[in-house]
This record gives C-alpha cells, structure tokens and sequence, in this order.
C-alpha cells in the first residue's frame, strides 16, 4: 500500500473563515484592485475596500429579508461579477450557498433546492425565475426569489436598498456566528451515476485548500500583479475554489458569463495565469492547427508542435535541449509560439488544469511553447484540487504531489484514498452515502491511481468504469478516451464492451472542426449522414483510435467503431454541467448502436489493434 503526504503550509486560524478574507484585504490592501468588471466598454477595476463595502451592503439586505445563520440560500446564474458577490454576502450573514448550474432544468432546479431546505434564491434571468416558479410547489421553503437581471427590480440594487438602515453590529453578529467548521457551502455532484448528492463543504475546507494552494504557487499569485479571468461555470467546486484563492492572496479576478467571447476576453484581460479543463486547452490547439492548415501552413504548425513536445520532454532530461534543438525552438518561438500565447492573453506562463486527464502529448506541445499547463486532481468531496504539480517542477503526465497538508494513499486494489482537513464532512440527507464513501478516516475517491518515488500521483481510471470483457480482461476506459479525444475531430469516445467479445466505442465529431476538414478532403458537399459513413472520415477517426490503442495492451484496444450523428451535450442529457460523460444514460439511449458494434453486417469502424 503506497501513502505519500507533505507538511501543511498554511494553517488555518481558530477563528477563520470566508467573509474575514475581504475585511482584510480591505483593511491591507484597501486599494489594490482585487476584481474586474466587464461593463461592455472594458474592464473596470474594483478595489478590495469597494467590494467588501459592496458585500456587507448586500449582506444586510439579506438579513433584513430574514435570512438567518445556517439557513441555505440557492444561487443560479452565469460566472459573473454578481456571483461572487452574492455568494460572499451570504456567508457574511453566516449562511450556506447552494449553488445551481445557470443550464439546470426545472426538475434539478427542485431538486437541489429542495434537496437542500433553500429558503431563498437568487437567480440571474427572468427565464430562470420562472423555472424557480414553474416548481414552486415542490419547494415549500422556499421564501424569496430574486433575479439579478429583472428589469426594474434588479436583485443587488433592492437587497442593497433594503439593508441600508441595518446597523452594521447585527451583520457583525450574524458574520461572527460563524466558526472554521460552519458549512459554507451544499454542492452538488455532478450525477453521473445517479441522482446528484450534495457535499456539505466547511470554511476550514475552503481555507486549508486555497491557502496551501496560494502557498505552493506563491509566484503566481502576487498581489498588485497576478490575475486570473474566470470563464468555468461557479456553481462547479473548481472554479469556486479559485475565486477563494483569488480572494485570499488577494489577486486580480474577473468573469467571463460567455465562453464564445473567451478569446477577446483574454485579450483584453490578459490574465497571467489561465483557469481550464483539458477541452478547452484542446480546443486551442486544434483551432490553431485548423487555422494553419486552411492558411497553407499546416507543414509548418505540425513541425513547431512537434519540436515543442521534443523540447519539454528533453527539459525532464539530464542533459537537457541539444543545440539545434534549441535553434529550431528559437525559430519557431518566432513563427508560432508568440502567436499562441498571444490568442492566450500574452501575459501568462502557466494554466491550472483539472476535471480529467490533459494528455502527455499536449501537456509537453504546451510546456514548449512556453505556457505550462499545471495539472491538478480532486473532486467535489476534496473541495477541488487534492493534488496538483508545483510550478517549478511539474512531472507531465500526472496529477502532481498531494495538498500541503494532505495524505494520499494507494489501496491494495488500487483506488485513490485521501485524507486531510479539505474533505467534506458529509452528503446531505444520505448517511448512508456519506458512511460508505469513509474507511478508517479516509475518503475513498472511486478513482485508481498510483505513487511514483517522489509522491506524484497518475490517475489511471474510475473503479466503476471498469470494464470486464467477455474473456475477462479488465479495461480501464480512460487511458484509451482521452488518447481518442486529443485527435482534432473527435468531440468525445467512450469505449464499451462489459461482457462483450472485444472493446468498442462509440464516438462523436467536433462540428466546429469537422466542415473545415471536409472542405479540405473535398468532401464539403455531402449531406451529413453520407460524410459520416465517407471511407476518408472513417479513415481519419480510425487514426485518432490508433492513437489510443497504441497506449494499450491488444486485449484492450477498441476493435470497432461507431460514429454518431451530432454529439453529446448537456442539453441531450448526456453531459454533466461540468462536461463529464453520464455513461449509464449514453449506453441507455445508444443501446442499439452498441449492439450494433458486435454485428460484422452494421460496423461502421473497424480497429486494427496492434
């Protein structure tokens, strides 16, 4: 059984918790500018001493409205300033949010609020409220609504007018209610297997997360000079996480409410350090790759990613970049490097990655154009990262080193356990869950993984991801996935075949970059469903399935394919708001075309395992 731990470096204090991160910030950095306002004519600065001011003015609205200590308050709506507003205003009345994804539909909308006692909700739009409204009967707790955007009546400006004859010694009394182990926060997991549960995080979680965090990445968060702009939907326990650290360093934050204006957004905001998941540092390479290739500089692109991946892995080496490796770097730092830190605001040297696994290939293509992404490892349960790589020593390829502070342990089955100040202390409403999920004072994550001599961790799978093919081969699915999905067409893989002769997968296309391609290969004017089953594009997926058997044993590569038409969303069901797979509902609705996979009469993809 392998266990690996590091000493905390951030402790925190007996009376700490969330709200006490703006009072000081305003009382020692009053006037650094510790967010950023998008009001559609550039970003407007909000120092530390505005926003807590702003915070405590909301907050007495809330405790005017009635709203108590430990009572749960929903919030639903985009990443936006408001948000992170409203939720600090609810922990200074000493009560608990429960956040919901702004794409929820009215049946999770009951669900989490209900689920929850909510007594009060904000929300951003009219549509939403009446989402809210279209459930009420469901939600007998439920006192308030209100919306951020409703004309006239905009949330902030009525709480701000409804507390403003609150004496500050009522709010300093519901704020000093609050201890290090008060919960902060009910998120709920993402449901991929099932009704989502809601993880009852504390201030300690947050505080012992984010000051270990700032701790070990103290290069990239100076205050006056670090920002990060956050685009990843709030109501996930990642970017929550980096609003606290952003709050409690203190550094430049600001909101992106709208993934499509990502890219002008960072190039007005010019973060130096970007937030992501392993799709979006994709999607980058792969649009820049498509814009290259349309230019006539495909040849080009494809020998500057290949010398960046041979210049990061020779990083890791004793000897380090020979020389002309070296030369052909400098070159093409000139050609195509500048241009894509360019596109990434220009001003940042690393990004924070988590959510699933980024790829060795892609981790070292970024690491040598000099934009290292930082991978990290953690779940709801963890209040985010419980692992991360260190900014000066990442090993690509895994996790990184567990939290100052925490313990990682290896069962002898190979999950991940963890342990440490940041876990949750519960599952709402479900003992039962929350019992079984602890042995012996560790968190059993569901994840398999493994220590290398030095404590970095690799994640290799989900323990109930596990496949066990008819001739009893155990295939983890992940390894081969996340191979599949780094190839530019590919939008998602998931490999089937529990109980079946061999693996499978069924996979779909990214549109964004499929017309291009099409147009490349001459193809751009076939109907879809004949461009689907074209030879050329089962070709080109059957490259992408190569790549991922090459990283398996032949027992476990995909022998077959299946390509479907449009592709997976959270709005078909089959995504989580945090862009996670719900296999039990693709397999569900694509049980047919998984059948299919096992007739050598309706193949639409064959493998050639090696």
């Amino acid at each position: 059984m392998q266990e690996f731990s590091l000493p905390a470096r951030y402790q925190v204090p007996a009376d700490g918790h969330l709200p006490g991160l703006l009072a000081a910030n305003a009382e020692r950095h009053g006037d650094v500018a510790v967010y950023a306002r998008d009001g559609g004519e550039g970003w407007a600065d909000v120092t530390a001493r505005r926003f807590h001011a702003e915070v405590e003015a909301v907050a007495k609205g809330l405790l005017r409205a009635g709203i108590a200590p430990g009572d749960r308050v929903g919030l639903m709506s985009r990443t936006r300033y408001e948000w992170s507003l409203v939720d600090f205003a609810i922990w200074t009345v000493g009560a608990v949010t429960v956040p919901v994804y702004e794409t929820s539909s009215a049946e999770q909308i009951a669900w989490n609020l209900s689920d929850s006692g909510a007594v009060a909700v904000v929300v951003e739009t009219p549509e939403h409220r009446a989402a809210v409204a279209s459930v009420r009967e469901e939600l007998p707790a439920l006192d308030h609504v209100w919306c951020l955007d409703a004309p006239g009546e905009e949330a902030v400006g009525l709480l701000t007018a409804a507390g403003a004859d609150v004496p500050d010694e009522d709010l300093r009394a519901a704020t000093a209610t609050l201890t290090p182990d008060s919960p902060a926060t009910v998120i709920y997991t993402s449901g991929t297997t099932g009704r989502p549960k809601g993880c009852v995080l504390t201030h300690r979680a947050f505080l012992t997360v984010c000051g270990n965090v700032v701790a070990a990445l103290g290069p990239l968060f100076r205050t006056g000079h670090s920002s990060v702009l956050l685009f990843l939907p709030l109501a996930h326990v990642f970017a929550r996480m980096v609003q606290v650290a952003a709050a409690l360093a203190p550094i430049r934050l600001g909101h992106v409410g709208d993934v499509g204006r990502l890219t002008d957004d960072l190039a007005s905001f010019r973060p130096t350090i970007v937030l992501g998941v392993p799709r979006v540092f994709e999607k980058v390479y792969n649009a820049a790759r498509a814009k290259a290739r349309a230019g006539g500089k495909g040849r080009i692109f494809d020998r500057a990613a290949d010398t960046a991946v041979a210049y990061s892995r020779a990083l890791d080496t004793a000897a380090g970049p020979s020389w002309p490796l070296r030369l052909r770097h400098r070159i093409f730092d000139r050609l195509v490097y500048r241009r894509l830190r360019a596109a990434l605001g220009g001003r940042a040297t690393h990004a924070i990655s988590g959510g699933a696994a980024l790829g060795a290939r892609l981790g070292h293509f970024y690491r040598g154009i000099g934009f290292t992404v930082l991978e990290g490892y953690g779940l709801t349960e963890t209040c985010a990262p419980t692992a991360f790589n260190p900014w000066d020593a990442p090993r690509i390829g895994t996790v990184g080193r567990p939290l100052p502070g925490t313990s990682v342990r290896i069962a002898d089955d190979g999950e991940v356990l963890v342990r440490g100040e940041h876990l949750f202390t519960r599952y709402l409403n479900d003992e039962a869950a929350g019992a079984a999920a602890m042995v012996d004072g560790w968190f059993r994550t569901g994840d398999l993984g493994a220590l290398d001599e030095d404590g970095y961790l690799s994640i290799t799978g989900r323990k109930k991801e596990i496949l066990v093919t008819a001739g009893g081969k155990n295939v983890a699915p992940a390894v081969i996935e996340d191979r599949v999905r780094a190839h530019a067409l590919i939008a998602e893989c998931m490999v089937v075949g529990e109980g079946r002769p061999f693996v499978g997968a069924l996979i779909t296309l990214d549109d964004a970059f499929l017309s291009g391609w099409a147009e490349g290969e001459g193809l751009g004017g076939l109907p879809p469903e004949e461009l689907l089953r074209h030879p050329r594009l089962l070709a080109a997926v059957q490259e992408a399935v190569d790549q991922g058997n090459a990283a398996v044993s032949r027992a476990e590569s995909v022998r077959a394919f299946r390509v479907l038409p449009g592709q997976f969303t959270e709005e078909s069901g089959h995504l989580t708001p945090s862009l996670k797979l719900k296999r039990h509902v693709v397999a569900r609705d694509f049980a047919a075309e998984i059948d299919a996979l096992y007739d050598r009469d309706t193949r639409n993809g064959a493998g050639r395992p090696h």
